[in-house]
């Protein structure tokens, strides 16, 4: 098959955006990881920190394996606090919760990254393993032209303020609704 010249787009003003990526419904994560493909393919590097996912396998982990040396992943969470038999108690996910803001911003600052993508750290604010000051300090510090994305439910509306861009993600249907289990590939 023959390769065909595709035009690149490049902006005038160069900016570092923020994106929100919030809603209740299926498919935060997985927007997130298609802003990382779409920087990978343009030679970006991107950091990606889980703050509620780290106890429980998803194939997201691997094929994040696949992309690098582009994409850097942390696993800072203990599992979804409260829910679902996650055994840990609240200080434990509060802990982890706090060195995952303390990672951020020393990631956020190394000046390795163009994006920074802080996945389910709306669920970690929600349920207060962090506090709302500690994520405007890390919008408010972030180098001028890096991308930071900020994922989960229930996005408070000073972080929807802040942002460029704010995506929700509204269920219509769910299969786990209709009690089909979560399926390899789709929904982890």
């Amino acid at each position: 098959m023959e390769e065909t010249k595709l035009k690149v787009l490049e902006p005038r003003g160069k900016v570092g955006l923020v994106v929100v990526i919030t809603g209740h419904g299926k498919g935060k994560t997985t927007s997130a990881l298609g802003i990382v493909l779409r920087a990978v393919g343009h030679d970006m590097k991107v950091c990606i920190i889980e703050f509620m996912k780290g106890d429980m396998y998803s194939g997201e982990i691997d094929g994040i394996k696949r992309l690098s040396p582009n994409v850097e992943l942390h696993l800072t969470g203990k599992g979804f606090c409260g829910i679902m038999g996650n055994p840990y108690p609240f200080e434990e996910h509060r802990a982890n919760a706090q060195d995952a803001v303390r990672l951020a911003k020393e990631k956020m600052l190394s000046g390795k990254f163009d994006i920074v993508i802080l996945d389910e750290i709306n669920n970690a604010l929600n349920l207060k393993l962090i506090d709302l000051p500690q994520v405007l300090d890390l919008i408010d510090s972030r180098p001028p032209l890096m991308h930071l994305v900020l994922t989960g439910r229930d996005a408070p509306m000073e972080l929807i303020t802040r942002a460029h861009t704010v995506t929700e993600m509204k269920e219509i249907k769910h299969a786990y609704r209709q009690g089909i289990e979560p399926q390899k590939g789709i929904d982890y």
